[in-house]
């Protein structure tokens, strides 16, 4: 494999949400020599950068946005294989569930924060709507995520927030999770006053406070 492999095809691919395009280049560049992670880190997640790029620069909209991640999935499961669990781990920025929480529907506005964060490199697992504390927490401690993420689009739901901090702490792990929050009618008041970490205003800022929260977790744990 060459010193610099070439990885624009790949790119491409992915960003014109060419799903089989993008499954064969990333299977072409493996077998060529490219290391799992080169693939990964220099080809898949370039890609979604660039495509959250152009999400924030509205030169792209939600379709193609949604097109992008089928093809990154397509191209992402022709390298898995190749990869051992702790590569694919360190590959990634971080784990993340996400859902709605009880008695809430709505899923628009996390289903769009749940792309971004992919474009952002992150393991994304979707839970759902309408979903009870204890749901967030089993599904984050048996996927050892870094982060749970809320969603409430109604202020009838809202208060079941404070429930997950609630599940947490009675199972001595609000500290082992990143406790982020949204929806329309969230705010900070909300956030501090429940005891989450963070509260995004918009799903641009919910993926900004993602990657701070897992870059301070990366740089804490370095210095241990």
């Amino acid at each position: 494999m060459p010193a610099h492999p070439d990885f624009s095809a790949l790119i491409e691919a992915v960003i014109g949400g060419d799903g089989p395009t993008a499954r064969e280049a990333a299977a072409d560049l493996i077998a060529a020599g490219a290391s799992p992670v080169q693939v990964l880190n220099d080809g898949l997640l370039v890609a979604m950068r660039l495509v959250g790029d152009k999400w924030k620069a509205n030169e792209i909209f939600l379709p193609e946005v949604l097109m992008a991640v089928e093809a990154w999935t397509a191209a992402n499961e022709a390298v898995e294989p190749y990869l051992s669990a702790s590569a694919l781990r360190d590959a990634k920025r971080g784990v993340v569930v996400i859902g709605t929480v009880k008695g809430d529907i709505h899923e628009i506005g996390k289903n769009i924060v749940a792309t971004l964060l992919k474009t952002a490199g992150f393991e994304v697992h979707d839970l759902g709507k309408d979903l009870p504390a204890s749901t967030f927490v089993s599904e984050a401690e048996r996927l050892d995520a870094d982060i749970i993420a809320a969603s409430a689009l109604m202020t009838t739901t809202m208060p079941y927030m404070k429930d997950v901090v609630e599940y947490l702490q009675s199972k001595k792990k609000r500290e082992q999770f990143f406790y982020l929050i949204g929806g329309a009618p969230v705010s900070e008041a909300v956030a501090q006053a429940i005891g989450a970490d963070a509260y995004g205003k918009t799903a641009e800022d919910g993926v900004r406070l993602a990657l701070e929260a897992v870059a301070t977790r990366h740089s804490r744990n370095q210095s241990n």
